[in-house]
């Protein structure tokens, strides 16, 4: 049974959440605050977090900046803030999705499906060999999802593994940002374009010499993006 981890603070918001995972075939755990959480992510095996942004001991955002360094699990922010710069600086720090309060719970179910099921299939190496890519000075590892540059490892999240993969695998095509979502996340949500737009910025401050002035992620404007080879 896959498991999930709730952290929140409110427990009649994690009770309704436990409650509507577990119907739908989900074990869940809830911890109450941001310390807890980090504890249980670390001691325990998790398919998903559900973690909230206002939490006491440890906020959200400084949390999915610990968990990111070592799991590569989906992160999917619940938060009351609907605030553009909340939802831009949750994703910039690994979160994958973000839901605002109050939702519908069945929307919630729908979204922690969709999110488990495409991180497993991105991880079922035996479905198909993933060959490595070599560009300049970056290699791209498709079998172990690792990325290094000059021969030094940069730590990708799950997503911004995804979409450098799909867009080195597939050189000189534009993609918009409504396809990368749809390609990557699989299902339609709002604010599709600020997640995209973060998550390619984060991934040019991996894998780019110059960010400001990318070389091999470019973007062409009021297209998309292309991966240079």
């Amino acid at each position: 049974m896959r498991k999930i981890l709730i952290i929140e603070d409110e427990i009649n918001i994690a009770e309704l959440e436990r409650d509507y995972l577990e119907v739908n075939g989900f074990e869940s755990e809830i911890a109450t605050n941001g310390e807890e959480g980090f504890k249980l992510a670390m001691t325990n095996s998790y398919n998903l977090i559900l973690l909230d942004l206002m939490l006491p001991t440890i906020d959200g955002f400084e949390l999915c900046k610990k968990l990111r360094r070592t799991l590569d699990i989906p992160i999917l922010m619940v938060t009351a803030r609907k605030e553009d710069i909340d939802k831009i600086r949750g994703l910039g720090l690994g979160a994958d999705d973000y839901i605002v309060k109050p939702f519908n719970p069945n929307e919630l179910v729908a979204r922690v499906k969709a999110h488990i099921s495409r991180y497993e299939r991105l991880i079922n190496r035996g479905e198909h060999k993933q060959s490595d890519i070599t560009v300049s000075n970056l290699l791209i590892q498709g079998e172990s999802r690792r990325v290094f540059v000059n021969g030094e490892e940069r730590i990708c999240t799950a997503k911004e593994f995804d979409i450098l993969y799909f867009l080195a695998t597939n050189p000189n095509i534009v993609f918009s940002k409504e396809h990368l979502f749809e390609r990557i996340w699989g299902y339609d949500s709002i604010g599709d374009t600020t997640t995209v737009t973060v998550h390619i910025r984060k991934i040019r401050e991996k894998i780019e010499e110059e960010p400001s002035n990318p070389q091999l992620i470019e973007t062409i404007w009021g297209v998309g993006y292309r991966f240079k080879k």
